[in-house]
């Protein structure tokens, strides 16, 4: 494997902005991304930006549906550098929580547990349940690197891409993937 290699999955959660953004900063970093979008993320895509994200499978190396159990990343010897989850719903989280692989992105999630690369859980839920805050906890302890999807305000943004663009910033350094998506703190 010669280039980066990450799989971006979303989750049916308010926010899907912030992964189709993911997307694209990735593609521009030279990432080779698999995606998965997961039927309720459509329809998330829909309601948020009148589309249902097929624009978006067309800027990745592949695309796999979200009950394809035989896709090329459904294998822990497929190789990749992690995962993002972006934006991760609280029932998301709970199966990979509990190693319910009975989708790609958990089965796909747990590989990347299981190989001990890294995994990373921007959950976009608020509030936060006891249940859903015992998952995030149990996460951290396998070493998941879980990234609330809350912006910061330092760097004085003026628009909604300025917020998203912040996030994603901060995803591509866990990767160390180099970026200028933000202004960093000084």
């Amino acid at each position: 494997m010669s280039k980066t290699r990450l799989v971006v999955g979303i989750s049916g959660a308010s926010g899907v902005v912030y992964g189709a953004r993911l997307v694209e900063a990735l593609n521009a970093a030279s990432v080779e991304v698999h995606l998965i979008i997961s039927k309720w993320a459509r329809e998330i895509f829909k309601q948020e930006m009148d589309d249902s994200g097929n624009w978006l499978e067309k800027q990745v190396a592949a695309s796999y549906d979200p009950s394809n159990l035989g896709a090329a990343i459904s294998s822990s010897s497929y190789l990749t550098d992690g995962m993002v989850v972006c934006p991760a719903s609280v029932k998301t989280v709970s199966r990979i929580a509990s190693a319910d692989t009975s989708d790609l992105i958990s089965r796909a999630a747990d590989n990347n547990l299981k190989m001990g690369r890294r995994l990373v859980v921007c959950i976009r839920e608020t509030p936060l349940s006891a249940p859903c805050l015992k998952n995030l906890h149990k996460l951290a302890s396998y070493g998941v690197i879980i990234m609330p999807l809350s912006p910061a305000f330092y760097h004085q943004p003026t628009s909604i891409k300025d917020l998203v663009s912040f996030m994603v910033g901060k995803i591509l350094d866990v990767f160390q993937i180099p970026n200028e998506m933000f202004s960093r703190w000084k």
